[in-house]
């Protein structure tokens, strides 16, 4: 009888979430791999970022869109600068949240769906909050530079005066040397290989660098439907859609779905 042969997770979030992640996943029985699909990099103009800190107390609600924004945004604090009270931090989803208490703000200013929401982005982040008065507010949302507009519009549409700042930018990974090596053997491994995405701009950089039409045996675990969609449309063969939990993807993997 042949042996089944050790499925390997490949975690595609940029460098510092995806260490985390795979750590996680190790600690749960599960072989787990860095392959970060997308680098952080800060702006090269960090002045719109110390403005907004020193603007921050007219706030009601600071959005975070990602764990990235909020590690950019901090990293960029003028030294003199602190989170005031009275102002919100919006995270869409738990990874962001436990960001902002890293960078130190107490879980009473930290608005996030609950940990059991079914998906974490934008559109549940909106569910916690719509029912907040926001005429004449200021909102202020942390991004990359680009980005969804659509949580914006939200606000706009409730009354609030919103203005957004980048934090940072996403770039693709050069993937020269070694790391062309590690794309390439892990391209060509379908039936080892389970591609974890959380982003829809990873897989594009994806297929970007290692070319299309070999996707179509790849497996992959996608955390949000339009994740899932991306991944269908640039070729990939078999696509599970999970929650963006740790549990749910470890649930998912252990059952042998991807």
């Amino acid at each position: 009888m042949t042996a089944t042969p050790r499925v390997r997770v490949l975690v595609t979030r940029p460098k510092a979430q995806a260490a985390v992640w795979v750590e996680r996943l190790r600690d749960r029985g599960i072989d787990a791999e860095a392959l970060p699909l997308i680098e952080i990099v800060p702006i090269a103009d960090a002045a719109p970022v110390h403005a907004a800190w020193r603007a921050i107390r007219a706030f009601r609600l600071v959005v975070f869109v990602s764990a990235n924004a909020v590690e950019q945004f901090f990293a960029a604090r003028p030294p003199d600068a602190v989170w005031p009270a009275g102002v919100d931090a919006g995270a869409p989803g738990p990874g962001t949240a436990e960001a902002l208490r890293a960078a130190g703000c107490r879980d009473a200013v930290i608005v996030s769906p609950s940990e059991a929401a079914t998906q974490f982005d934008s559109e549940a982040l909106w569910e916690r909050l719509q029912a907040r008065d926001w005429h004449g507010t200021r909102v202020l949302v942390v991004r990359g530079e680009g980005g969804r507009e659509w949580l914006v519009d939200r606000f706009v549409d409730a009354g609030a005066r919103v203005e957004t700042v980048a934090a940072y930018r996403r770039v693709p990974p050069s993937f020269i040397g070694a790391e062309r090596e590690r794309l390439e053997a892990a391209a060509a491994a379908s039936d080892e290989t389970v591609w974890l995405f959380s982003s829809s701009e990873a897989i594009a950089n994806l297929v970007r660098a290692a070319g299309s039409g070999r996707w179509r045996n790849a497996r992959a675990i996608a955390t949000h439907p339009r994740i899932a969609a991306r991944a269908r449309i640039l070729g990939f063969g078999h696509v599970v859609e999970v929650s963006a939990g740790v549990d749910a993807v470890v649930a998912c993997i252990q059952s042998n779905r991807p």
